[in-house]
C-alpha cells in the first residue's frame, strides 16, 4: 500500500500544511542523496498526503542547492502518483497581479547548473516534454481555485531563472519581449522528473510582486511583499485542500506511462548498478527481464 497518494510541494512562505490529520515524518534514503526536509505524512480531506518543504524548514536551501532528484524519488518511494508545487514569482505581464494564481501549462528554461535527470550512467532516455503539466491535475486545481475563490488563470509560461539573484531590468524586459508570463527559480527542473518519474505534475504559481520591468517595482517594500507571501500561502493551503478533495480517484492522463517507448538503451547494456539505482522508476519496464 502506498504511505501517500498526493505530493505538495511548499514554497517560498509555505513551510508546511494546515488541515492534516494522523501525521507523522519520514526521512528517506534515496539513490540520489536526501530531500529538502523530512516528509510529512498525513490524512487530508480523506487522501494520504505527503508535504515537503522545497527550501527546508527556515528557508535553508537556495533554488541552485536543491536536490530536485532525491525531492522527486522521495515522493516515488512513498507511492505519490500526482504533485502539486506552489511557487512564489514574479510578473512579467501587468495582467497578472499580485495575490493572483497562475497554472502555468508550459516552461522556458534559463537555469545552468542544476541536475534535471534521473538517466546517464549507461542509460538513456528521452521523454516527451511538449506538455510538461498534466492537463487533468491543473483542471483540478483551476476548479479549486473557483471554489474557493482566488484568482486562478490557466495556462501561460513559467520562465525558470537561475538566482539566486533576481533579474536585472535588461533580462526582465527580454523575457517580456519573448512573451513570459511569470518568473520564478525552481519547477521547471521538479516538471522534468515528475515526469521522468512518470508522476501528475502541475504548479500553483502565486504572484508576489511585478518583476524589476515595473516602473513602480521599487516602491515596493519588503513589508508588503511578505504580507502578500502571507496572503498568498493562506490561499494556497485553501487552493490545495479543494484539489486533495476533488481529486479522482484514477489517472487518465498520460503522465503514469511516461517511460514506456523513452528508454533507448538496449537493456541488457544497462549497467547492474543503474538497474539498481534506478528501479523504482524503469522497474515495471525491465522486471520481466533478469537484472
Amino acid at each position: 500500500m502506498p504511505e501517500a497518494e498526493i505530493g505538495i510541494i511548499g514554497g517560498s512562505g509555505l513551510y508546511h500544511m494546515p488541515g492534516f490529520t494522523e501525521t507523522r515524518e519520514v526521512c528517506l534514503q534515496t539513490p540520489f542523496g536526501d530531500a529538502s526536509e523530512a516528509y510529512v505524512l498525513g490524512i487530508l480531506e480523506g487522501h494520504k498526503v505527503a508535504f515537503l518543504a522545497r527550501h527546508g524548514r527556515g528557508h535553508r536551501i537556495l533554488p541552485s542547492e536543491l536536490n530536485f532528484r532525491a525531492n522527486v524519488h522521495g515522493f516515488k518511494q512513498l507511492g505519490v502518483e500526482r504533485i502539486i508545487s506552489m511557487s512564489a514569482v514574479g510578473s512579467l505581464k501587468e495582467e497578472h497581479k499580485p495575490l493572483e494564481f497562475m497554472i502555468p501549462n508550459q516552461f522556458f528554461d534559463r537555469t545552468r547548473h542544476r541536475a534535471d535527470t534521473f538517466f546517464g550512467d549507461g542509460i538513456v532516455a528521452h521523454i516527451a516534454f511538449a506538455d510538461p503539466v498534466c492537463p487533468e491535475l491543473a483542471c483540478v486545481v483551476e476548479q479549486a481555485c473557483k471554489k474557493v475563490g482566488v484568482i486562478g488563470k490557466r495556462g501561460g509560461t513559467y520562465l525558470c531563472m537561475e538566482g539566486p539573484q533576481f533579474s536585472t531590468r535588461a533580462e526582465s524586459n527580454v523575457y517580456r519581449s519573448w512573451g513570459m508570463d511569470v518568473i520564478g527559480m525552481t519547477n521547471l527542473q521538479e516538471a522534468k522528473l515528475a515526469r521522468e518519474a512518470e508522476i501528475c505534475y502541475a504548479t500553483i504559481a502565486m504572484v508576489t510582486d511585478y518583476d524589476c520591468w515595473h516602473p513602480h517595482h521599487d516602491s515596493v517594500t519588503v513589508d508588503q511583499i511578505v504580507a502578500v507571501l502571507l496572503k498568498n500561502a493562506d490561499n494556497a493551503t485553501k487552493v490545495v485542500r479543494a484539489s486533495v478533495a476533488a481529486m479522482p480517484k484514477s489517472r487518465a492522463c498520460k503522465c503514469g506511462a511516461a517511460l514506456a517507448h523513452a528508454i533507448l538503451t538496449e537493456h541488457d547494456k544497462i549497467p547492474a548498478v543503474t538497474r539498481q539505482k534506478l528501479k523504482l522508476i524503469i522497474g515495471k519496464y525491465l522486471d520481466h527481464e533478469t537484472a
